[in-house]
C-alpha cells in the first residue's frame, strides 16, 4: 500500500510538473507497464522481472517502428522524386513504374496521381504499344486522374488531363463537360481549358455554348495567334450549325 501511495505521488508531481505533456507522459508509461504486465500474465513465467524485461522489450520495438515508418515516408519521397526526373526526361515506362511505388507509400496525395496519368496516358500513345496495353494504360490514366479529383477536387491539372483524355482520346466528350465546368470555375482565365470545352460542346452539337465559348475565349486573351484560332473554330462550328 505505501508503493502506490508513493507512485501515485509521483504521477502527481510528474502532472503539476509537466501539465498536459506530463499527463501524456503518464498515459504512455501506464500503458507500457500494463501491456507488458499483461503479456507476462500470459505466460507460466511471468515474474515482476519478467514484466520489467517486456517494458525494455516493448521500447525497443516502439524505436524499430518510428525508425520504419521514417524510412518507408521517405522511400516515398524518393520514388516520387525518382518518377517526376523520370518524366522530364520524357522516360515515362519508367516513371510510372516509380510513380506506382510511390503511391503505394502516399495513396492520398493527388500530386502523385495526377503524374501516374502523365505518364500512363503519354504511354498509351507510343506506336510501340500493343493495343491491349494501349487499353489499360487508358484506364490506368483515367482511373489515376479521377483518384487525384477525389482526393482534391479543384485540382486544375488533373482536370484537365481527365477532360482532354475523354474529349480526345477515348471520343467520351459529354463525360468531360463537368470536369470542364467546374476547371472555368476555379481558373476563369484558362483559354486552354475553354478550347477543350468548346469542342466538347460541338462534339455534342451543343452549338451555341461553343460558339458563346470561343468568343469568350477572343475577348480574354490578347493573343493573336491565339484569338484566330478561336475565330477560326467558331467559323468551323457555325458552318456546321446552320448546314
Amino acid at each position: 500500500m505505501a508503493k502506490q501511495g508513493m507512485a501515485k505521488s509521483v504521477i502527481i508531481l510528474i502532472i503539476l510538473a509537466g501539465g498536459i505533456s506530463g499527463i501524456f507522459a503518464v498515459k504512455k508509461v501506464l500503458a507500457r507497464n500494463t501491456l507488458a504486465a499483461r503479456i507476462a500474465a500470459l505466460s507460466p513465467r511471468g515474474t515482476p522481472q519478467g514484466i520489467e524485461d517486456l517494458r525494455k522489450a516493448i521500447d525497443l520495438y516502439e524505436r524499430k517502428i518510428e525508425e520504419h515508418v521514417k524510412d518507408a515516408a521517405q522511400t516515398g519521397i524518393y520514388w516520387k522524386i525518382l518518377g517526376n526526373r523520370l518524366i522530364d526526361k520524357k522516360l515515362y515506362g519508367e516513371a510510372l513504374e516509380a510513380l506506382e511505388n510511390a503511391a503505394r507509400y502516399y495513396p492520398e496525395d493527388e500530386t502523385i496521381q495526377y503524374l501516374i496519368g502523365i505518364s500512363a496516358g503519354t504511354l498509351a500513345k507510343s506506336e510501340h504499344v500493343s493495343p491491349q496495353r494501349k487499353q489499360a494504360l487508358r484506364e490506368e490514366c483515367e482511373l489515376a486522374y479521377l483518384r487525384a479529383i477525389e482526393i482534391y477536387e479543384r485540382y486544375g491539372k488533373a482536370l484537365y488531363g481527365l477532360s482532354v483524355l475523354y474529349v480526345f482520346e477515348l471520343g467520351r466528350p459529354a463525360e468531360a463537360v463537368p470536369y470542364l465546368e467546374r476547371l472555368l470555375e476555379v481558373h476563369r482565365g484558362d483559354t486552354d481549358g475553354m478550347f477543350v470545352l468548346a469542342a466538347a460542346y460541338y462534339m455534342t452539337e451543343n452549338y451555341q455554348a461553343a460558339v458563346d465559348l470561343y468568343d469568350r475565349i477572343g475577348g480574354l486573351t490578347k493573343d493573336k495567334d491565339v484569338k484566330i484560332q478561336a475565330e477560326r473554330n467558331k467559323g468551323q462550328v457555325m458552318d456546321e450549325w446552320y448546314r
